[in-house]
């Protein structure tokens, strides 16, 4: 009675043994095995796999190329096994889900423990749930000590000083700050948010970097590399690479990618575009792509500014002027910039202000490879690379009819496009070490930057870029009495406000702020990114979100 109750189970079910001596099978077992009958059969020789998880509680195993779930269960009234399962090939691909996922977490696990920076993990509460081991080092107190802890405790305990946490939660974005810990080590702080599928947070994870360790060995490593530059210099020589220019400070991957772009076209003829803000350093990328070509030894690198000449006397200093060619000219003549920059490199710096008339002419020189002096009547064959710079946006200036669409794309060959330096985090610390050591030299001073002053010099907007910083630096190290430098030393116009506000005249819901606030940061991406895709990135959201808030507030990407 008890075998045909079994039997019409709706899933696979027999009994065994201690030793593994099959004593009964059901209906639905036998389906799927490979005789009509396996009573008195060892299971290992049904099976072609048995794999027992769970402690033995659980068992996956396969027979005939079909895989099986099992439950192992005593029964009640002997020594026996119960094994009761289905055949399933959702309940195998689930198995081989979870043993996947174990994987993953072991791998996660093992990266973040390794990890030489410290991690630390909260949820949107600020409880703390995960550490590494790096926070012992950092902090000198045991990583079990913060699990289950609010930031907030920490911070009355004076474990922490400012939570990165709290900003990430505000500003919903990536937030960074520079502090000194109770130990007085220098750290920069990294804090992230984690997005569900909502989009709201549920987590922030913290990477936290010894800045003080890092400047210490930065200053061993200057000292051994001043022991060898020279030799180093020679040996890059012979080897024909080349050795990053005196003054550029390359950590982030946005620069280090423009460098090794500009290495590799450094030794051909191609016209190389570069565009970017005042201040962002395209003369000395220019310089860099002279001084690593072999035109570096057969020509000069001749530089002019177009926007810096009159127009009227910008064709003279381009092309040059035969003798007597107009009232006052030189008897003799003068050769133009680019005579002068014959087997060399000419360098058009702000080209996107050069008028009209004299771009159907530079057009004309590059197409032909010649040039004619304004009232000569012999045109000079040369042989000069052109590298041209703006802070403009010629695009839309073809579109306007303010530059010449072919000229535009005679020298838009190569673009290069410098970031600013805000979009280059990974490089003002660098930089401001390096103009304190270069104004600390020139001026015999010994001023240093504390982390109030590093933190503002992080997160300021820079609108000019490096070559702002280098002013403010140079500024602050010639009227600031004390050596150590805070940010009550900056200038008024620096400590009133580092960011762009927002104007209210009147009373309106806090929706009402937070949309404004919105459509003004949206309308400010519109004139930085030429696409959703850079606005996304730049905002540390989705591109789809992007396209949506546009469309909410009617703004399109001409605008």
């Amino acid at each position: 009675m008890e075998a045909v109750m079994t039997d019409k189970l709706p899933f696979s079910l027999f009994i065994a043994s201690h030793e593994g001596i099959i004593r009964y099978s059901n209906e639905i077992l036998l389906r799927y095995m490979p005789g009509p009958d396996i009573t008195g059969k060892n299971i290992k020789d049904v099976f072609t796999s048995w794999t027992e998880l769970r402690g033995g509680k659980i068992i996956h195993a396969s027979c005939q190329g079909k895989d099986c779930i099992f439950i192992k269960n005593k029964c009640a009234d002997s020594q026996d096994w119960v094994f009761i399962g289905t055949f399933s090939s959702e309940l195998t691909s689930l198995v081989e889900e979870l043993r996947e996922a174990k994987k993953l977490n072991r791998e996660l696990d093992a990266i973040i423990e390794n990890s030489y920076d410290g991690i630390y993990i909260t949820d949107k509460d600020g409880i703390t749930i995960k550490t590494n081991s790096a926070i012992e080092r950092l902090t000198g107190i045991p990583k079990e000590y913060y699990i289950g802890k609010k930031v907030d405790d920490l911070l009355k305990r004076g474990i922490l000083k400012n939570s990165v946490t709290h900003r990430v939660l505000e500003k919903r974005r990536a937030v960074s700050l520079v502090q000194e810990n109770y130990l007085g080590r220098q750290t920069l702080l990294t804090g992230n948010p984690v997005f569900n599928e909502k989009g709201e947070i549920e987590g922030i994870v913290t990477n936290i970097r010894d800045l003080s360790e890092m400047n210490e060995l930065q200053a061993a490593l200057k000292e051994a590399n001043q022991l060898k530059d020279t030799y180093k210099k020679e040996i890059e020589r012979l080897k024909g690479k080349s050795v990053w220019p005196h003054g550029v400070i390359i950590r982030s991957d946005s620069i280090k990618r423009i460098y090794d772009t500009a290495l590799r076209v450094a030794n051909v003829d191609a016209t190389v575009l570069m565009l970017g803000e005042t201040g962002t350093g395209k003369d000395v990328l220019a310089r860099f792509i002279y001084e690593n070509s072999e035109r570096s030894r057969k020509g000069q690198f001749i530089k002019i500014n177009c926007g810096a000449i009159p127009a009227d006397l910008l064709e003279s200093e381009l092309f040059g002027y035969a003798g007597g060619a107009f009232t006052g000219a030189n008897t003799k003549g003068k050769p133009g910039m680019f005579e002068l920059a014959n087997n060399g490199v000419l360098f058009l710096d702000e080209v996107g202000e050069l008028p009209l008339a004299l771009q159907v002419k530079l057009l004309r020189v590059i197409q032909e490879r010649e040039v004619q002096r304004i009232g000569g009547t012999k045109p000079l064959k040369l042989n000069v690379r052109l590298i041209a710079a703006t802070n403009r946006n010629l695009k839309e200036m073809v579109a306007l009819g303010e530059f010449r669409e072919d000229l535009f794309y005679r020298l838009n060959v190569v673009p290069i496009s410098i970031p600013r330096l805000a979009e280059r985090k990974d490089d003002i610390l660098p930089l401001v070490n390096y103009y304190f050591e270069v104004m600390n030299s020139r001026y015999n001073r010994k001023k240093t930057a504390t982390s109030s002053l590093n933190d503002f010099f992080c997160h300021y907007s820079w609108p000019g870029n490096v070559r702002e910083l280098a002013n403010l630096i140079e500024r602050l190290v010639l009227v600031t009495e004390e050596n150590d430098l805070r940010t009550e030393h900056l200038p008024a116009e620096y400590r009133e406000s580092t960011e762009e506000a927002i104007q209210v005249n009147e009373m309106m819901t806090l929706k009402e702020a937070g949309e404004l606030a919105e459509k003004r940061i949206l309308q400010l991406a519109l004139k930085r990114y030429s696409n959703t895709y850079e606005m996304a990135e730049a905002l540390k959201t989705s591109q789809p979100t992007i396209v949506r808030k546009l469309k909410k507030y009617k703004l399109k990407m001409n605008e």
